[in-house]
């Protein structure tokens, strides 16, 4: 079984070698024991891809983990653009009729809308401040390529170290990066 979901996986990074040529900045979010500084190391000193450290620059991140998580870091790196304010009725002419002292039932009413804007009780109740968790925790040796614009997978490939040394870790980036390299040549 794990043989079979290691080659789906390869077979994903293969079919999509096509769009891993128009990939030519990156962005490489914390991984786990330090390991994508040995893969920016290997990026830059292979010269396949330019690391930024700013992720607006980039045009593809890169991650050891896609899901719930990975998509708000996205959406906090990348902000989706504000939508179009919708037109509410002006607040001048509901001010204008307060000066004047006009306090009839529809100045009542008025003031009713504005105190279920102002509850805080009213409002949206989701905590903004959040990040999604997953149930499914992190898959331990892969690596995603992720187009920064459309949120899609480019390319992906696993390599496991067999432990956390700097040896083995510095070994494995290499490994992926070779991968990499050998992707972007078969276009």
């Amino acid at each position: 079984m794990k043989r079979l979901a290691i080659f789906a996986f390869c077979a994903a990074g293969l079919a999509s070698a096509a769009d891993l040529s128009e990939v030519h900045t990156v962005y490489l979010l914390k991984m786990s024991k330090g390991f994508d500084q040995y893969l920016a190391n290997h990026l830059i000193g292979g010269k396949v891809f330019q690391v930024v450290t700013d992720p607006k620059l980039a045009d593809t991140v890169i991650t050891e983990q896609i899901g719930e998580g990975f998509e708000a870091k996205l959406d906090e790196l990348y902000p989706p653009p504000d939508p179009e304010p919708t037109e509410k009725p002006a607040k001048p002419e509901k001010s204008a009729k307060g000066d004047k002292g006009d306090k009839g039932d529809k100045g009542d009413k008025d003031k009713g809308d504005d105190a279920a804007v102002d509850n805080p009780m009213l409002m949206e109740t989701v905590n903004k401040l959040s990040t999604p968790q997953s149930g499914f925790g992190r898959a331990k040796g892969m690596v995603f390529l992720v187009d920064a614009k459309s949120k899609q997978v480019v390319w992906s490939a696993y390599g496991l170290p067999k432990d956390a040394s700097s040896k083995e870790l510095n070994r494995t980036a290499n490994d992926i990066v070779s991968r990499i390299k050998r992707d972007l040549k078969k276009k």
